[in-house]
């Protein structure tokens, strides 16, 4: 499977402007500042393919990227306690739009800064794709960021704080150096399969 001819297809900022669903897709999904873009730019050998923004809450489209087999989708980062009331509904008619409009999804990678404890907008989140039955992982961002000791330590609170998703694969990963990149790829592999 190529991760390395991707290219940007669409931005939609209302969920009537989605394009059509055909390719599997794999949608990535996460707090504000958490490390969708890197993990993005990451997966597909990139620089800035996704942008990465030094401002929290700037991505507010869903953005699509087009590869062969199938297409990969940025959901806007939630959470960002600065942006105003109506663009904060705005993004919840936009992802809710997204996720219940019967699309082709694959696989959502729900993304977790490992150094933290969820917030209630991951619980709300991880909630939402446990109980409908949505296909997902959760990746643990920043995994470089934790000396061995912490890590160790951190990931032993994590299986109790996520401990109400039974069966949900858990993916340490570092954008800087690459660490859990294969095994993300191969989750994505076997989801994408099982699609077609």
């Amino acid at each position: 499977m190529n991760f390395n001819k991707v290219e940007f297809e669409y931005s939609a900022g209302l969920s009537s402007q989605l394009p059509e669903s055909v390719k599997p897709e794999i949608v990535f999904s996460g707090h504000s500042n958490v490390g969708k873009s890197s993990l993005i730019n990451k997966l597909v050998q990139r620089k800035n393919l996704a942008r990465v923004s030094s401002q929290p809450g700037k991505t507010a489209t869903i953005n699509f990227f087009d590869a062969e087999e199938f297409k990969l989708v940025d959901l806007p980062g939630y959470g960002y306690a600065k942006v105003s009331k109506a663009e904060k509904a705005r993004w919840a008619e936009l992802v809710e739009g997204y996720l219940s409009a019967g699309r082709n999804i694959a696989l959502i990678i729900q993304i977790i800064d490992i150094r933290h404890k969820p917030t209630k907008d991951d619980y709300d989140m991880l909630d939402f794709l446990y109980h409908s039955n949505a296909p997902f992982v959760i990746v643990l961002t920043k995994r470089d960021k934790l000396k061995k000791t912490a890590y160790e330590k951190r990931i032993d609170e994590i299986m109790d704080e996520l401990g109400d998703y039974e069966d949900t694969e858990l993916i340490p990963f570092s954008a800087v150096t690459g660490e859990g990149l294969d095994d993300i790829k191969e989750v994505i592999e076997e989801y994408i399969n099982d699609a077609q």
